[in-house]
């Protein structure tokens, strides 16, 4: 138990690697000791043995939180944010369900996860340069007042920190700036959110279902004027229009006029004569 009253203070007080090594110092619970503790909890509320179910499964929030580093959030924030997730799993866990813990708390672990990323990590990176990342870790600490820089401040920040005075006032718009959600459509009362709300300026009817439909009938209702027009030719310029035109293998002017024995030029104009036959029914 001294080393599980260790760990309850060190994440707070010492280092995340020192929580981390005393994590895994704890030992695992065996499934019948897990059931005992959970059956405690369940009926008598023992905050004890809750305790000892969360503590011998810090590791597994470890874990998952791991599988989360490449959001660029603090290890341990994700673990204190997974914690509280395994505190309501061992006090919802029913122990008579016939599973282990770890594979019911997984679920609470990782929502309260999710929910803490989705708080804090912006969907666009603000710094992307070199220059851009050294100004990212030091510009707010080079305020010396909230609200935006003078000119003043832009530029001594800049001769401090060896960037153009350009760079540091893009940089500090980037700051300033918060992400907006694609579709602000949570509060319908919200005109202000509406109307910047990209989804209300940047709409892709491609895959709109009323669109397809519209799009569809007008191909469908083209091609049949199509096949109703090209029943008014003659065999020779059907048979122009399609190997012109229609075919995968398409034939050359002077294919069709060694195939009719006349001219590249007579087959032209049979053709020029058909198109506009075909324009004409079509229009009708």
């Amino acid at each position: 138990m001294t080393k599980e009253l260790a760990l309850a203070t060190t994440l707070s007080t010492g280092s995340i690697e020192s929580y981390i090594s005393a994590a895994y110092q704890i030992p695992m619970l065996s499934e019948q000791e897990e059931h005992d503790l959970a059956v405690r909890v369940q009926q008598h509320q023992d905050l004890a043995a809750a305790q000892r179910l969360i503590l011998s499964h810090i590791r597994f929030v470890i874990k998952i939180a791991r599988n989360y580093s490449g959001y660029g959030l603090p290890q341990q924030d994700l673990i204190q944010e997974g914690t509280v997730g395994l505190m309501k799993a061992v006090r919802r866990f029913d122990p008579e369900m016939g599973v282990r813990l770890v594979s019911f708390a997984v679920h609470w672990i990782k929502a309260e996860m999710h929910e803490f990323i989705l708080r804090n990590w912006r969907i666009v990176k603000i710094a992307t340069t070199k220059a851009q990342r050294k100004l990212f870790f030091n510009l707010r600490s080079s305020k010396k007042r909230l609200g935006w820089f003078s000119a003043d401040e832009v530029n001594e920040v800049a001769e401090e920190l060896g960037v153009k005075p350009e760079t540091v006032m893009e940089m500090e718009s980037r700051l300033s700036n918060q992400d907006v959600a694609f579709d602000l459509s949570g509060d319908e009362s919200d005109e202000d959110n509406a109307m910047v709300a990209p989804a209300t300026y940047m709409p892709d009817m491609r895959h709109e279902p009323a669109s397809q439909l519209e799009t569809a009938d007008t191909e469908q209702q083209n091609l049949s004027q199509l096949k109703n027009a090209m029943q008014h030719l003659d065999e020779r310029s059907l048979d122009i229009i399609q190997t012109r035109w229609l075919n995968e293998d398409k034939l050359t002017l002077h294919d069709l006029a060694d195939k009719y024995g006349v001219s590249a030029e007579r087959i032209r104009q049979i053709e020029k004569a058909a198109m506009e036959k075909l324009r004409s029914n079509i229009a009708a």
